[in-house]
């Protein structure tokens, strides 16, 4: 009989990892068109609808207060019925409401389905995080978040082309392109939620495609990583909510998000405002650029923290980058120059996610570590509701952009001063194994 010591483990590893990364990758690009795409209908729906920059900024960013709301409570309801159903519950109603969008007719509208549609989307990535943990070892996690989360810089590489492709050339039935933007959109959702109920397995020991010293070899492996994090704590729900460390790292995130998203969801109205001759079609082209390269620096970033087993510096050291870059874009004299300062503020910003979403598992046991990465990600999401609405209340008010940026620029390096003064134990065996099996490869 096979042994768990004859397993080819680059080989299962790699053998598990195409069989899950692809289809929660697919998914969560669905996730951030539906969430990110309202940046794009504003080309043309903030004049069909009359909205002002206050308004646009508040419905930009209404979707992180249901978000906010419903994430931990969906968290839950994760681990009590299975990621396989949750998930595909959060796809279903999120596709269900993405549609109705298209459907508005005044601001007031919009704001409601907004609100429900983060209350729909809640619990969707912290639910993935969690779920990795299911099936990879901690030595292996930064890099397969950075597979998962490579789909949200992906996602606007193909939705900036394909939402102002929609807007410029469908017309159907006397409807608005941006309508049919988001109706187009929002139907993958639909169609990953069933797809999700199908395919996706909760644990390894339920994998038919794994046999079964396969399955044993991963249950040790995750056992010993266990037994590897003797000061992990087991914290009940209340307690992880009001742990320090949990809330220090939700802050952290918070001023993460307001600068990431702010950047996001108006960056297609700074490359116009820099370039108004483009079309909207050409618009999107340009700010697929800053998505792609912030892709290819995420994954080496992640693969770099996984190799030395080290998060910290990992985590501190793009928001750095991201701040610098993001404080000199204001000043950008022309397109070229501010869509670089762009790519670099992205590629910071894309490159921490990794490395610190892998923090909580080097102080917490993996079922705490699942509430504690709701916790953070729904604290911190509201920063996605800060920032954009920042950002609209200075422009509304006559200060322009470059005061918002600038401001959004110094939380950042409030965040990278933050993360470098975390105290967590780095997970050095992890890394010494990592070193010596990619050495012996």
């Amino acid at each position: 009989m096979q042994t768990c010591q004859e397993i080819n483990e680059g080989a299962l590893v790699r053998k598990i990892t195409w069989k899950i990364i692809p289809f929660v990758f697919i998914l969560y690009i669905i996730s951030y068109l539906d969430r990110a795409n309202i940046g794009y209908a504003a080309l043309q729906m903030n004049k069909e609808l009359a909205l002002s920059a206050e308004a646009f900024g508040f419905i930009s960013g209404i979707f992180f207060i249901g978000y906010f709301l419903f994430e931990v409570p969906s968290n839950v309801m994760l681990n009590k019925f299975g990621a396989r159903r949750w998930i595909a519950r959060i796809l279903l109603t999120w596709g269900v409401v993405s549609v109705a969008c298209g459907f508005v007719q005044s601001a007031n509208q919009l704001y409601v389905l907004r609100f429900l549609l983060g209350v729909s989307e809640a619990g969707f990535f912290p639910g993935i995080i969690v779920y990795l943990t299911y099936w990879f070892r901690q030595k292996e996690l930064a890099t397969t978040v950075a597979l998962f989360t490579a789909a949200i810089p992906v996602s606007y590489i193909i939705g900036a082309p394909l939402s102002t492709w929609i807007m410029d050339n469908v017309h159907w039935a006397g409807w608005s392109g941006w309508r049919w933007m988001l109706v187009l959109e929002g139907v993958p959702a639909i169609i990953g939620g069933l797809f999700c109920y199908f395919y996706l397995i909760d644990r390894p020991q339920d994998a038919k495609w794994l046999n079964n010293e396969e399955k044993a070899w991963i249950a040790a492996e995750l056992e010993n990583d266990r037994k590897a994090k003797p000061e992990a704590q087991h914290l009940s729900t209340l307690k992880t909510m009001s742990n320090p460390r949990v809330l220090y790292l939700s802050f952290i995130y918070f001023v993460y998000q307001c600068g990431s998203l702010g950047v996001g969801y108006w960056m297609p109205q700074i490359i116009k405002g820099f370039a108004s001759s483009l079309t909207h079609t050409q618009i999107g082209l340009v700010a697929m650029l800053p998505y792609l390269f912030a892709t290819i620096v995420m994954v080496f970033w992640s693969r770099s923290s996984d190799r030395r087993g080290e998060r910290r510096l990992h985590s501190a050291l793009p928001l750095l980058v991201a701040a610098l870059a993001m404080g000199t874009i204001p000043f950008a004299s022309g397109p070229y120059l501010a869509t670089l300062m762009i790519s670099l503020s992205l590629a910071g910003l894309y490159a921490f996610k990794s490395p610190f979403w892998a923090l909580p598992t080097l102080f917490l046991s993996r079922e705490t570590a699942a509430v504690s990465i709701a916790v953070i990600n729904s604290l911190g999401n509201l920063g996605g509701f800060v920032g954009p609405s920042l950002i609209g209340y200075v422009k509304g008010s006559g200060g322009g952009a470059t005061t918002g940026l600038l401001f959004l620029a110094a939380l950042l390096v409030l965040s990278f001063l933050m993360t470098v003064f975390i105290r967590v134990r780095e997970n050095t065996a992890a890394a010494q194994s990592s070193v010596k099996a990619a050495g012996s490869r």
